[in-house]
């Protein structure tokens, strides 16, 4: 399918793509001698791209509140069922990413997907939400974790307050902004390490968990099918905190154009990380269960570490850390993959064009990083986070789905695509349907959360008619759109990307 670029449609100097230079504006608006081409270089290779995905998707939940799919499934065996469940059906949406990134050779993810298959209006709407909503409250989310984790050592026999917790969660932001901001290199080196530190504190867990299964501690898993029974209405909410766990395997698609050999990388990465993780994730509850019953692991607000607790003495003070340091990774993985997805698309013409520029000596999307930071702060000093991610929760997961069954769109619009990578029809049907089946089953279950999200993500269709397709705006407001563009260009030191062959 042939598209063309939603940018044309814009007049130059509108709200969203000014009339703007490739390079810094200066004072004698002369071309800088022997200016260095300014690009995202291809700095990801195979060992970066393992640690993005694992240090993304293994965050806070695994080691503070598993009990999600518990409380929804209503019994042990058919907990792990799910687990198991979700972390096949996460492997086949990340392998259908696999093929699709193979494909369509751009970064952005889900939103160049969509864009490329369905059109500019529900692209703009899948980056609408994203932006406004979705990223921030995320980000926000697995930030107080890390707050209040990083603080728990400190304040062992008393609450910790939620001001202290606070105010560091926002320096941690800061911090991650500042350095995905600063070099690509050195956000990727310190994932790595952030994901070493994730394995090892699973291990910490699982290691332990097999002693007591080698010692016979298998009481626990006696009628493990027994329990309350698993209700139709609980299946979607079992199936979101379980697919909510393994979120993070389609960042990788995010930076496409930023991977080292990306038809041989992203699919090797994708499997890689995924075994490691479902593998991970399965072990690391049956070791739970080992030692804490399923009431108990109900009642704990932390099951990490009430499990360090029984079984690691002393050594338990160190699983905060280790839960800590896993939501860093979660919070620099998240933030720099999805700053390509807003780099891209305001290089698209869906948001301004500022985002879509370089910082020229550092080589990074500045002002797409940035643009995170005010709106994540204002997210975690609100009002309730989680109630408005729950509303949300829906469409990541139907937009996700559309993107998935794009693939099988284009399997059949553009049968001679080059596809380096392809799998079987059945993985992305499989997972579409299931995607887009359990978004219909919350409307049973939860119509009003479901009903308030899709209310929120449809203010996304006037948005995109008033600053997208609109192109009649007063001149006075594009002249001035565009001395904000160019004074910001100045500020940030950042120009756009030269242009390049995807």
């Amino acid at each position: 399918m042939v598209r063309k670029p939603v940018v044309a449609t814009i007049s130059k100097g509108g709200y969203l793509q000014g009339n703007v230079s490739g390079r810094l504006p200066s004072m004698g608006d002369q071309e800088p001698p022997g200016q260095e081409k300014v690009v995202l270089k291809k700095k990801i290779t195979l060992l970066r791209g393992v640690s993005i995905i694992i240090g993304t998707v293994i965050g806070s939940g695994i080691f503070i509140s598993p009990k999600g799919i518990l409380q929804n499934t209503g019994s042990v065996g058919m907990s792990l069922v799910f687990w198991s469940a979700c972390g096949v059906l996460s492997l086949f949406g990340a392998l259908s990413y696999a093929e699709l990134g193979t494909s369509i050779k751009k970064s952005g993810g889900h939103y160049t997907y969509i864009l490329e298959v369905f059109g500019p209006l529900l692209a703009f709407v899948r980056v609408w939400v994203e932006l406004l909503v979705i990223r921030p409250g995320a980000t926000a989310v697995i930030s107080l974790a890390f707050g209040r984790y990083i603080l728990e050592p400190f304040f062992i026999q008393c609450e910790i307050p939620e001001l202290a917790i606070k105010l560091v969660t926002a320096v941690g932001i800061t911090v991650v902004m500042v350095l995905n901001s600063t070099s690509v290199s050195w956000s990727a080196r310190i994932q790595i390490f952030l994901t070493f530190c994730k394995l090892t504190a699973i291990l910490i867990i699982i290691v332990p968990g097999v002693i007591q299964l080698i010692k016979g501690q298998t009481h626990h898993f006696k009628d493990a099918f027994s329990g309350k029974d698993t209700s139709l209405m609980g299946l979607p909410l079992a199936f979101y905190y379980g697919m909510y766990a393994y979120a993070g395997w389609f960042y990788l698609n995010f930076i496409t154009e930023e991977v080292d050999n990306p038809e041989k990388t992203i699919p090797l990465a994708i499997c890689i990380s995924m075994a490691i993780i479902t593998v991970g994730y399965v072990l690391t509850n049956v070791a739970y269960f080992t030692t804490i019953s399923a009431e108990e692991l109900l009642q704990s607000s932390a099951v990490a570490v009430t499990f360090s607790e029984r079984l690691l003495g002393k050594f338990s003070l160190a699983v905060p850390i280790f839960v800590a340091l896993s939501c860093f990774g979660s919070m620099n993985g998240g933030v720099f993959a999805v700053s390509r997805l807003f780099y891209v698309a305001s290089r698209e013409g869906h948001l301004p064009e500022i985002l879509s520029m370089i910082h020229v000596h550092k080589h990074t999307p500045l002002p797409a990083v940035i643009v995170l930071h005010p709106l994540t702060m204002i997210m975690l000093f609100s009002g309730d986070l989680y109630s408005l991610l729950n509303f949300l929760s829906f469409a990541r997961w139907l937009f996700m789905g559309l993107a998935v069954a794009g693939l099988i769109y284009l399997r059949y619009k553009r049968p001679d695509m080059h596809r380096p990578f392809k799998v079987p029809l059945f993985i992305p049907a499989l997972f579409s349907f299931t995607c887009l089946f359990m978004v219909v089953l919350s409307l049973y279950s939860d119509p009003f959360s479901t009903g308030v999200g899709f209310l929120i993500t449809l203010t996304g269709v006037p948005a995109y008619y008033l600053f997208i397709v609109w192109d009649k705006k007063p001149k006075w407001f594009r002249r001035l759109s565009d001395r904000i563009t160019r004074t910001l260009q100045i500020i940030l030191e950042v120009v756009p990307e030269d242009s390049k062959e995807l």
